[in-house]
């Protein structure tokens, strides 16, 4: 007998009508229920309180498109599915609705319609008569032959899939268990086919006729599954694959849906990944470890997260440049020119490229050079880069280093990390998409240490040409190669950058421009930019060589050159003003207007409309007066050394070099030494010792009157002007002795000489660093002679010809030539110090 041939549904039956889908007896499938009829049909029916499971209803396909459905009853498909409702759940989002599942048990015939409403109630009539068939021998005759043909068709596809998954096999299990008439409507509901397809099904009464209808459904799966099979190639290991499941009911087991999309929606993916992989031209380590990944990739469920994670790492090693490069130009006259065009002076910078090229041309597998440009800001550090990069014909990236305190950033995020990420060097890499840029290294001596590592540290590898051929990035975990790259960093001092670091670099100094360098850039490159920038044309601006002079020397004091852009971008801005009201006025006025009489003129002038200006508007001295306001800097050095205990010293900062003037002052007192302006340890040491010398040579420079010691009873106070500014080092030795010589002796130290040494207990002049921009700081106070220690003669070479001729200098080996210098007529002295002459 039938495992359902004992059921017996009732007479009459509840109907529910459905778009969800066609329900096939001895499968389950979800219902979604929102229209009027069948809620009230749920409510009444299947949630009195009454077991769900004695309450049997019929199960309608509704064939009206769903989209021109209405109140009215449609005309009721005559066979259905007779069901009972194993679970019934509510919600309120989007809308009320309820949600059945549903187990097919038999086919019944609407004979008739009893009611519409409340939910449509009609009279049925059984349809599966199974006694007949299992009361005679399946073997014999056309049914049986169909039958076993059915069966046999069936485990051949359970057979394609992997019998490793506890549900294969399971269905494996039920299609034994299983009688052989409940088969059609069984496999119907698992395999792919459309709702017509399963209607179909569900109208065949007649046995023989179903196993006709869906017998071509099972035959045309598995084509499409051997189809698929051979076209992707699987490997003999691999050729059972699980199909895509969902979790059901099969009568009375579970149902399966075996779709004929065998592989993931990423199947396809990882064929064209693997492709890449091999394609991107890995050294031997790195394939192998992306070839290891990917087999791990395919093995794994998306749903894992280790998924997206592996993946993001082969798309990562696919898309860095292992062996894509630029070819360089190696044309030096080329160069040359291109250098010069993009900057003014510059000509150590501009040598060593050269010098590359040359080198280049000579050897081909030349390791990139790791440079340092060292020197105020707004002298074009950056921009040389990017020039270099130019001449070079190479890609070109820059990275700023500014503030980076996490040596991840360098070296990137270990892959155990959520949100791991490759470090900036190798994304800079997959950004150009080649392995031999430019590197720019912006503000390396601004990096932070935090507790997330030192990023200095992590730069040393990066650095260092017996390393970096080799470089391993945390994320990757493999070597890289950056021996091509061309890197060049940049800073304003050393002084910050760690001693191991700036050991790999090779430092070349970039100093400020002086006052003609500065004219020259200007316009060559600042003003047409501005002009550019603004909209305006040179036929509308002109500005003479005489105003940008003045407004180089009144109204900026820098080593680079950035403030003198802007403010040639506020003489623009301006102008624009003017030249747009122009244009406005000439809009306005019509060819009417153009032949009106004087009265109207007068009218317009009267309005306080202002005529278009003549072109070009030529900016003089008024005009940058009237525009930049009054001159922010003035030339107060001959004002300030009016009386004794005044000199001038030479200074070194980031931003260039500066002036600095020393004062000191005499009161009565105890011979304390008082010292302001934020002095540094460095400074405060030079002073003791120029009190020290002072003190001890005061009768050969006769500085005491009556007593051996000029301090006693008298206090000394020096003070440093610009007091919120931190100074130190030893270089302001000499200014120090200077200053507190001329309060002592009460003579004017020569208001055009400025100063720069450090000084011994003995009075000898030691050499200081800084003397290009200490030099071109006293050029531009239009200072005349400047004192310097003898063994610094030879920093001189690096000072333009025409700045060493304008400026006199004295090269002092001892502080009695410094007093001698300093002051008008020398200083005069008991003893002389005759030339000690060796005689060995």
């Amino acid at each position: 007998m039938s495992s359902n041939s004992g059921i017996q549904i009732p007479s009459r039956l509840p109907l529910l009508c459905t778009h969800d889908g066609v329900l096939l007896p001895g499968s389950t499938m979800r219902i979604s229920v929102d229209t009027a009829r069948n809620m009230q049909l749920v409510k009444s029916r299947l949630l009195k309180g009454t077991s769900l499971k004695s309450t049997i209803i019929g199960i309608i396909p509704n064939t009206r498109d769903p989209e021109h459905d209405s109140d009215e009853l449609p005309s009721l498909h005559s066979i259905g599915t007779a069901g009972l409702a194993v679970q019934v759940v509510g919600s309120n989002w989007p809308k009320p609705h309820y949600t059945l599942l549903i187990t097919g048990l038999c086919r019944f015939r609407v004979t008739q319609l009893l009611r519409e409403r409340p939910f449509p109630m009609a009279e049925v009539e059984q349809l599966d008569k199974l006694e007949q068939y299992t009361e005679g021998d399946p073997a014999d005759g056309e049914l049986g032959e169909l039958a076993q043909r059915f069966y046999q068709a069936a485990v051949q596809l359970v057979g394609m899939l992997d019998m490793s998954v506890p549900v294969v096999a399971k269905l494996r299990r039920l299609l034994d268990s299983l009688p052989r008439e409940t088969l059609p409507d069984v496999l119907a509901s698992m395999i792919r086919t459309s709702n017509k397809e399963k209607l179909q099904v569900l109208d065949a009464v007649d046995l023989e006729e179903r196993f006709k209808k869906a017998l071509p459904l099972l035959t045309r799966q598995i084509e499409g599954l051997k189809l698929l099979q051979k076209t992707r190639k699987l490997r003999p290991d691999d050729d059972k694959r699980v199909l895509a499941i969902r979790k059901g009911g099969v009568f009375p087991g579970r149902q399966f849906s075996l779709d004929e999309e065998v592989e993931d929606e990423d199947g396809d993916d990882n064929v064209l990944l693997e492709k890449k992989v091999k394609a991107a031209a890995m050294p031997e380590a790195a394939l192998r470890v992306c070839l290891k990944e990917l087999r791990r990739l395919k093995k794994m469920p998306q749903s894992m997260p280790e998924y997206a994670l592996t993946r993001n790492y082969l798309e990562m090693m696919v898309e860095l440049p292992w062996s894509k490069s630029t070819t360089d130009c190696l044309d030096i006259r080329a160069a040359r020119v291109l250098l010069d065009n993009d900057h003014y002076a510059m000509e150590k910078l501009k040598r060593r490229v050269l010098e590359y090229l040359a080198v280049r041309q000579l050897k081909s597998t030349l390791k990139g050079p790791i440079l340092c440009f060292v020197g105020p800001p707004g002298v074009g550090k950056t921009s040389v880069g990017r020039s270099i990069a130019r001449t070079l014909g190479r890609e070109f990236h820059r990275i700023a280093l500014g503030g980076v305190c996490d040596q991840s950033d360098i070296r990137g995020h270990r892959r155990t990390y959520v949100g791991s990420m490759p470090g900036r060097i190798i994304n800079g890499l997959k950004t150009v998409g080649v392995n031999n840029p430019v590197f720019l290294l912006d503000e390396v001596d601004k990096l932070g240490k935090s507790l997330q590592g030192d990023p200095a540290a992590a730069l040393l590898e990066v650095l260092d040409p017996e390393q970096n051929h080799s470089f391993t990035d945390h994320y990757l975990n493999v070597p890289f190669d950056l021996s091509q790259v061309l890197f060049i960093a940049t800073a304003n001092t050393t002084a910050t950058i760690p001693p191991a670091l700036l050991d790999r670099m090779e430092v070349l100094q970039v100093p400020g421009y002086i006052q003609e360098e500065k004219v020259e850039i200007a316009h060559r490159h600042l003003i047409p930019h501005q002009l550019e920038q603004h909209g305006l044309t040179p036929q509308q601006l002109q500005i003479p060589q005489d105003t940008t002079q003045e407004i180089i020397s009144k109204y900026t004091r820098e080593a680079g050159v950035r403030s003198l852009e802007r403010k040639i971008g506020a003489i623009c801005r301006a102008v624009a003003v003017k030249v747009a009201e122009g244009h406005r006025v000439s809009r306005a006025e019509s060819p009417t207007e153009q032949l009106a009489d004087q009265n109207t003129e007068n009218k317009v002038e009267d309005s306080g409309i202002a005529a278009p200006p003549e072109m070009p508007i030529v900016i003089d001295h008024i005009a940058l007066k009237d525009i930049l306001g009054p001159p922010l800097f003035e030339m107060e050095v001959s004002e300030r050394l009016t009386l004794p205990g005044v000199a001038i010293g030479l200074a070194w900062t980031p931003m260039g070099g500066e002036i600095m003037f020393v004062e000191a002052s005499r009161m009565e007192g105890e011979g304390q030494l008082t010292l302001t302006g934020q002095l540094g340890d460095v400074m405060k040491e030079s002073a003791h010792l120029a009190i020290s010398w002072l003190r001890s040579n005061a009768k050969t420079y006769f500085l005491s009157s009556g007593s051996a010691d000029p301090l006693e009873s008298t206090d000394i106070h020096l003070h440093f002007p610009a007091g919120a500014v931190t100074k130190d080092g030893p270089s302001a030795g000499v200014t120090i002795v200077t200053c507190l010589a001329s309060l002592l002796s009460g003579r004017l130290v020569r208001s055009d000489v400025a100063m720069t040494g450090e000084i011994t207990l003995r009075g000898l002049v030691l050499p200081v660093g800084g003397i290009k921009d200490k030099v071109l700081a006293a050029h531009r106070a239009n200072l005349k002679r400047v004192i310097i220690p003898k063994r610094n003669e030879k920093d001189l070479e690096e000072i333009p010809a025409h700045v060493r001729a304008d400026l006199d200098f004295v090269f002092a080996s001892t502080l009695d030539e410094v007093l001698n210098a300093a002051f008008d007529g020398g200083f005069p002295s008991a003893v002389s110090h005759p030339q000690v002459v060796s005689k060995l």
